[in-house]
């Protein structure tokens, strides 16, 4: 049973009733800028439990007839094809997916925004095909000396020159499928043209972390500069907030930074200086962000945001000794753990996972090759393992012995045919010369789907896979890619430690 430390519909209720007493302090017309994810927000479900992960679209949903929805993505993300790292997808791919994810939530979106467009090839691709079906595409383009150069930022040169966005509704919400996206230059430009209209638009910011009322040091906080610390981002103390009011907010320091040059785009674009917009006096005065007021249970958020920062330290440790990420990242969030005296030994299923991997080891004595461990932890707290064999992967025989032990199948009990893991080992090594004929998650998954057509026993099984969604699992190794699909759509909780699965350079 998951402990639950956070109530969604008290987050909700204060939610909603600070985003529309912001709208109110303007002409009726907020930019707000949606930050983070919108959808699948996996991150604050991990350390807020209890916490939807689509508790933001159930907000949306609860404004629908005062909002109209605006993506942003940037040119130069799309020409690299950068990955968002929870789905394996392109940016351009996960701003397909998001308007696929909003109209099945029923909410639409107005218009796709391409931020600093420079004529890059993949961005006009991008631009005909979401054209070709019938969506509204603008396009924003670089303005030299962004953003220092205030004067020509707020001129005709600047956000002049970028396509205005015709909306209809109170509330324009502007979002994207990642950071660094053009939130905040296509919110302001907007302002822009709307106090040239005589529009006294203004702009709030929606973010969920770091959340502003939990003090500096507290795990939720420390795990969202954990995840962010790829892009060596860090809270802080609010110093606007702190020398305006006397009172502690947290902040990150990109927005803190900012602040000043903020402040002076708004001075310059409007030309009523005592307007609300003119008149914040820190970055947290432009937040409406009630998170913290959803905390139930400050204990089991503290507990559940501790393991998150282990989860980061074996996510960043694998992408550095696989190439992607840098040896800075990772010793930042070996500091990170320090701070709150947190150890790898605190996530359970690493020991035991490690030693499952020893046992495959002492029992393949005198054989060639690599032994893999893995564990998960079910819903009720117990533990079970898996271990490669010739026969299959360490995540494959863990999956079977997980939904084994959820159905109250004993043990020794088959749940996959032999002729069908015959057929398959025929198909990889006689026919596809594969090196193994060990399955992988992914096979064994459609081998299991198999045998449950002829055998009740494995069908009890596969209706239990359901169950193991956000388990906490660890590996010894990386997982193949046939292990990570299957892993991937089983929705674990995955942790490794780091070492590959094969002596081979190319594991395919």
């Amino acid at each position: 049973m998951e402990k639950i430390g956070f109530d969604n519909e008290k987050y909700l209720k204060e939610q909603n009733v600070a985003i529309l007493e912001r709208v109110k302090k303007f002409d009726n017309k907020l930019f707000l800028e949606f930050g983070g994810k919108l959808c699948f927000d996996y991150h604050a479900a991990r350390v807020l439990p209890g916490y939807d992960p689509n508790v933001k679209i159930r907000l949306l949903q609860s404004l629908k007839d005062k909002i109209d929805i605006v993506l942003c993505i940037y040119a130069g993300d799309i020409e690299k094809g950068r990955v968002r790292g929870d789905f394996g997808i392109t940016y351009d791919e996960a701003t397909f997916k998001l308007i696929d994810d909003l109209r099945k939530w029923g909410l639409d979106v107005l218009a796709v925004v391409i931020t600093r467009f420079n004529g890059q090839s993949s961005a006009v691709v991008f631009k005909n095909k979401l054209e070709h079906r019938d969506i509204k595409v603008y396009l924003h383009y670089p303005i030299e000396n962004y953003p220092a150069d205030i004067d020509t930022i707020c001129s005709e040169k600047g956000f002049g020159k970028n396509d205005y966005i015709e909306s209809k509704n109170q509330i324009v919400v502007v979002t994207g499928p990642g950071p660094n996206s053009g939130k905040l230059s296509t919110c302001l430009s907007q302002i822009y043209h709307d106090h040239k209209k005589g529009i006294d638009a203004g702009y709030a910011k929606f973010e969920t972390f770091p959340i502003w009322n939990l003090p500096l040091k507290h795990p939720v906080n420390i795990a969202y500069e954990a995840a962010t610390a790829d892009i060596q981002d860090f809270n802080l103390v609010d110093p606007f907030h702190l020398n305006r009011y006397n009172k502690t907010a947290i902040n990150y320091n990109r927005d803190v930074e900012s602040f000043p040059i903020l402040k002076l785009i708004f001075s310059k674009i409007i030309a009523k200086k005592d307007t609300n917009l003119t008149m914040y006096n820190s970055p947290t005065d432009m937040g409406v962000n009630r998170a913290g007021f959803g905390i139930v249970d400050d204990e089991i958020v503290q507990d559940a945001a501790k393991q998150e920062l282990i989860r980061r330290y074996f996510r960043y440790n694998t992408e550095y000794v696989m190439g992607i990420e840098k040896k800075e990242t990772v010793d930042r969030v070996i500091l990170l753990m320090e701070e709150l005296s947190v150890k790898i030994m605190d996530r359970k299923v690493v020991e035991i996972a490690r030693r499952s991997a020893e046992e495959a080891k002492e029992k393949g004595k005198g054989n060639a090759g690599i032994f893999c461990g893995a564990a998960i932890e079910l819903a009720d707290g117990s533990i079970v393992t898996g271990k490669n064999s010739n026969l299959m992967h360490a995540s494959s025989s863990l999956v079977l012995n997980a939904v084994k032990v959820l159905a109250n199948i004993p043990d020794e009990i088959l749940l996959l045919s032999p002729h069908v893991i015959n057929q398959i080992s025929k198909l990889k090594k006689g026919i596809f010369e594969a090196e193994s004929e060990s399955l992988d998650l992914e096979e064994t998954l459609i081998a299991l789907s198999v045998s449950a057509t002829t055998n009740h026993t494995a069908e009890l099984a596969m209706n239990k896979l359901c169950q193991l969604k956000g388990c906490e699992m660890h590996m010894t190794h990386i997982p193949t890619p046939g292990d990570k699909v299957g892993l991937k759509r089983l929705g674990v909780n995955l942790t490794t430690d780091g070492k590959f699965s094969s002596s081979n350079l190319f594991i395919n």
